[in-house]
């Protein structure tokens, strides 16, 4: 009996030792990451952390896009921060100028990773000389075209354009078709989608978009003039679906799946998204060219990962960003899943190389630019923003460019004097 009581006790005791050590553990780390982006890479890269550190997990919350900069902005004003937190790499330098994310300079300095990580998110993780955050996953823009219908136009299915005059020479022959083909695609009332696919034509021509801050001239360079022109007369020469007016965004990613479009600049998440919709529809992937041949660009988009000013697991966090530019997980986690590497030199890998059109899409990684601005809504994602109707009134309006172009500039000066 009483061996039974002794039993009983201890395992007793034991269980309420338990529950007592259960605080004294390492809780698990919070992160927080903007719904509307990749999911399923973040998802797999924090599992994959997870199963390889099973004594500091990090658990996952999804934050709606809208919500996200000013749920942070709350949370730092508040204390009450998670450890760390993906974002929209746009706002980097916003966060950065304001105080609000922890330096990690000094901490990473020596990592030979950083030397060719996507060089868009470094540059918006980088405010007057320190580094604030890293990247976590990469998107990037490039032109897709239809070798199906450049085979019924008589054009090379192996010879995409490699200047803006020849996507025109191009278009001109698909549209040629007839029926509901359109040669290009060009989105009227998408701000994010415009400077997705349009900002690298303008890139690679040699022009500067947005104002770095108020003492910073936008729209720089004879580029900005040439690609709306181009532009213009592209949509003029019906080579662009009427319907595009109006395209906001919310269908953008579907368009070139319809089989119905000869060439536009789109992202590499199209690659999977257009083999689904159609999967008879042969199709190619080259950069995005600028007026004169071989000048080329393209959109660095996506998050990077940052530390939040009081997050008390800095540590642990610098930790998660090593895992993230390791070449392991690199080629394990974000190539095997077929997402883009955020290092430009782990894109030489068996599992883009099985893959064809991903490796293409991957080259765009060493070319590719992000603006780098502390008030970017304004004055580019904006759907009431200068950058979207300076674009507008170029693809609708027969106002004179340099008029439209010297109103754009007036606005966005005045918008990052504010």
């Amino acid at each position: 009996m009483s061996l039974q009581i002794s039993t009983r006790y201890r395992s007793a005791l034991a269980g309420l030792l338990a529950m007592v050590a259960l605080p004294a553990m390492a809780e698990d780390l919070q992160m927080w990451e903007r719904s509307g982006g990749n999911a399923g890479m973040v998802d797999a890269l924090v599992a994959a952390w997870n199963e390889k550190n099973p004594d500091r997990k990090i658990n996952l919350t999804y934050i709606p896009h809208t919500d996200m900069v000013p749920k942070i902005a709350q949370a730092i004003a508040s204390g009450e921060v998670p450890d760390l937190m993906g974002m929209d790499l746009i706002y980097g330098p916003q966060f950065e100028a304001a105080g609000q994310l922890v330096d990690i300079t000094d901490k990473v300095k020596d990592w030979p990773e950083l030397k060719t990580a996507v060089q868009g998110h470094m540059t918006v993780s980088t405010y007057e000389g320190r580094l604030y955050g890293v990247p976590l996953y990469a998107d990037v823009s490039a032109l897709f075209y239809n070798k199906d219908l450049f085979r019924k136009a008589g054009l090379d299915p192996e010879k995409p354009p490699t200047s803006l005059a020849e996507i025109r020479e191009y278009a001109d022959k698909i549209t040629a078709l007839g029926g509901d083909v359109k040669g290009y695609f060009l989105p009227g009332s998408c701000a994010g989608c415009n400077i997705f696919t349009v900002g690298p034509l303008m890139w690679a021509s040699g022009a500067t978009i947005e104002p770095r801050d108020a003492n910073d001239e936008p729209l720089q360079g004879d580029g900005v003039k040439e690609v709306l022109q181009w532009a213009r007369d592209m949509i003029k020469a019906g080579n662009v679906h009427e319907d595009a007016r109006a395209e906001t965004g919310e269908t953008f990613h579907l368009r070139f799946g319809s089989g119905k479009i000869g060439m536009m600049g789109t992202g590499n998440f199209n690659i999977t998204l257009a083999k689904e919709q159609n999967p008879s529809m042969d199709f190619g992937i080259a950069l995005l060219p600028g007026v004169k041949s071989g000048q080329v660009s393209s959109f660095a988009g996506g998050d990077i990962v940052a530390i939040p000013m009081g997050s008390k697991r800095i540590d642990d966090a610098i930790d998660f960003m090593k895992f993230l530019l390791s070449d392991e997980t690199q080629v394990e986690v974000y190539a095997k899943m077929l997402n883009m590497t955020t290092r430009g030199d782990m894109t030489e890998n068996k599992y883009f190389q099985a893959e064809p059109k991903v490796q293409q899409v991957a080259k765009a990684i060493a070319v590719a630019e992000t603006p780098y601005t502390l008030k970017f809504f304004e004055l580019i994602n904006s759907p009431q923003g200068p950058w979207l109707q300076m674009l507008q009134r170029a693809y609708y309006e027969d106002t004179d460019l340099d008029t439209i172009i010297s109103e754009a500039k007036a606005q966005m000066k005045a918008i990052a004097a504010e």
